[in-house]
């Protein structure tokens, strides 16, 4: 007889992680062992310190409010769909916290040991529990619970992206045409012709024994070296070299190199003992290379013409989505991206200095400044930039000016054809504020950070992220060493950057919802940029540049610096240079689906799973501010 209980539990659950990675089957056979528990408001469902039941819980209906019992603060709120009480799964020890039902509740209780085992033999399940674990723990990313599950590994997700893992898998033709060692060439000379093909593979009971290209009808049958009636074991390479299907392009090429080969027979296990599995011919290779870095780097050292340079932006673009395709860790992306797009802002400077009518005077440098300058841009978002140029004479300081100015415009104007708009707020080199000698930029610097003012200090804020794009590292260097001069000559600078990078809106509101625009075009829209990214990215430039590290400025490299100069924060920093990871590269992929910059985010479209691991990288910017405030204490001052 049906059980409609147990039905409508299952379909409930497969509409929520981590239930929905298993198959319909499952669900509804775990159905049957899950209970259903009726809380009222406020009722207790766990208390700190208490042992820990045999189940862990789903929220159906209301919901449920973990706290600290020490200090009484809200850690998470759980509503719909949400999972919680994974302690007794995961860690196997008394709970850290209190689960109490917010309003009138009803929750479905999973049993721990029928539960345990779809954990272990699901990743995609296991690894989704571990980070749900994690994320209620104080430290939503802390190592103690990575990758465990009552004593047993389970490859984590987050360890996952640490890995190098191969740029470009190869794509190979399973489109196998084969003879045997008996066919006579005419005929494979038929079969290669009708099947488009350059090779066949000659196989004895399906396993591979030789290959014949078209380069060897070339070479022994056109020349007349054996006769067109000759059977395939006459012209045939042998022994076939054979590799595994898991290729990336690279090894790819180095086996053709190795071999002197156009084609590569692929097998199941890589060796002749298994039957074949695919052909990659050479030709795939070099389509492949299509959107290699190094193709696209020749090809944009190559370019002649500004114009040359937007077709291949847009295989830069191409190739981004392919890494996030891959699942390729987003450090990892955004560097190979980072110098692509360097390579053409650096191409678009020599062409456009190639035809101004007089060198540079003097030596200069080209600044990309803001998320450009932390190599964090990974989109085709607008301008920011600068222009530095060594001290000249007073009496040529007009004509130096005007001289860079107009190399500015001409440059921005290069970066606008290639795919960069403008910045609406002007924040580029062709700006006259923005195009300055050393000693101009040294004036500026100084009135920023000796008189700074709400407005000051957000243009500090965009400066002190700058990198060098073209021209002289030195001028870079000077400025460089007078901006943290200056700032520890003025310690109370410090305080104003802290306000400013608290100014920052909470990315949640009330019981854990997200705070979206209340009105204009992004209406009900979040806004992932200004309520997560920059929040980890300004309060990562206030700790970086209190240690007087020059160095760095991709944010989550600075956090990564930061665990080692403070060891005691450890935890807290590594955790939010994996968040800020994890944002960019959501943030990424949106900007990719939606073809803009990928700043503001339609919570509705997104799914359940997407909104969970949004959230989850909230939970260290309370925890990184309330640092920052509190060693700095901002409430000193009012900007």
């Amino acid at each position: 007889m049906k059980n409609t209980i147990s039905h409508r539990v299952a379909d409930f659950l497969k509409n929520f992680p981590p239930f929905n990675f298993l198959n319909q089957k499952d669900i509804e056979r775990l159905s049957q062992h899950i209970s259903i528990i009726y809380k009222e408001k406020n009722a207790v469902i766990f208390s700190e310190n208490e042992e820990v039941h045999d189940s862990f819980y789903v929220v159906h209906k209301g919901a449920v409010t973990l706290k600290n019992a020490t200090d009484n603060d809200i850690l998470d709120m759980c509503d719909e769909g949400d999972i919680f009480g994974l302690r007794p799964l995961l860690a196997n020890e008394n709970y850290k916290m209190d689960a109490t039902a917010h309003e009138e509740t009803i929750l479905y209780a999973i049993p721990i040991t029928i539960f345990k085992p779809y954990a272990l033999e699901n990743p995609a399940v296991g690894n989704f529990l571990i980070e749900s674990f994690a994320s209620t723990t104080r430290n939503p990313f802390s190592k103690n619970h990575r990758g465990k599950l009552y004593g047993d590994t389970v490859e984590s997700s987050v360890e996952t992206e640490t890995k190098l893992l191969d740029l470009q898998p190869v794509k190979y033709s399973k489109k196998i045409i084969s003879c045997t060692a008996t066919t006579t060439v005419k005929e494979i000379a038929e079969i290669m012709t009708s099947k488009n093909v350059g090779a066949i593979i000659v196989v004895e009971e399906m396993l591979p024994i030789g290959i014949i290209t078209d380069k060897d009808l070339r070479n022994k049958i056109v020349t007349g070296e054996f006769p067109i009636t000759t059977t395939a074991i006459s012209i045939m390479t042998a022994p076939v070299i054979t590799y595994p299907k898991k290729m990336t392009i690279t090894q790819a090429q180095m086996a053709m190199m190795k071999s002197n080969i156009s084609h590569l027979c692929l097998t199941k296990d890589g060796t002749v003992n298994t039957k074949v599995v695919g052909v990659l011919s050479k030709h795939d290779v070099m389509v492949a290379l299509g959107n290699n870095p190094a193709v696209l780097i020749k090809a944009i050292k190559r370019a002649k013409k500004i114009k040359n340079i937007k077709p291949i932006r847009a295989r830069i673009m191409q190739l981004l989505q392919g890494y996030l395709d891959q699942n390729i860790p987003i450090t990892l992306t955004s560097n190979i991206i980072t110098e692509l797009n360097d390579a053409c802002i650096e191409r678009v400077i020599e062409i456009v200095l190639s035809k101004m009518q007089q060198p540079p005077p003097v030596k200069f440098a080209w600044l990309a400044i803001g998320s450009q300058g932390r190599r964090e841009q990974l989109l085709h978002t607008d301008q920011d930039n600068a222009l530095v140029y060594e001290d000249v004479p007073e009496e040529l300081a007009t004509e130096t000016n005007t001289y860079f100015l107009e190399l500015a415009t001409h440059i921005n104007k290069g970066l606008f054809q290639i795919g960069y708009d403008y910045c609406p707020a002007e924040m580029m080199a062709s700006n006259p504020k923005w195009c300055l000698s050393l000693n101009q930029w040294k004036n500026q610097v100084h009135q920023w950070v000796t008189n700074p003012g709400k407005t000051e200090v957000l243009l500090s804020f965009i400066f002190f992220d700058y990198s060098l794009s073209y021209g002289d590292a030195e001028i870079v260097n000077e400025l460089s060493e007078y901006i943290f001069e200056i700032i520890k000559a003025n310690p109370t600078f410090y305080v104003h950057l802290v306000s400013g990078a608290l100014q920052s809106p909470s990315p949640t509101g009330f019981f854990r919802q997200f705070v979206v625009e209340q009105n204009g075009i992004h209406k009900d829209h979040f806004d992932i940029k200004k309520r997560a990214l920059m929040p980890l990215a300004d309060a990562a430039r206030v700790l970086i540049v209190s240690h007087s590290v020059k160095s760095i400025s991709n944010t989550p490299e600075r956090f990564e610096k930061l665990a080692e100069l403070e060891p005691n924060n450890k935890e807290l920093y590594l955790a939010c240079s994996y968040s800020y990871k994890a944002l960019l590269k959501f943030r990424t992929k949106q900007g990719l689906l939606h073809n803009d910059s990928g700043q503001f985010i339609a919570l509705d479209a997104l799914t359940k799973l997407e909104k969970i691991k949004l959230k989850r990288t909230f939970k260290t910017i309370k925890e990184l501010q309330e640092l920052i405030s509190i060693r700095f204490n901002p409430s000193k001052i009012v900007l």
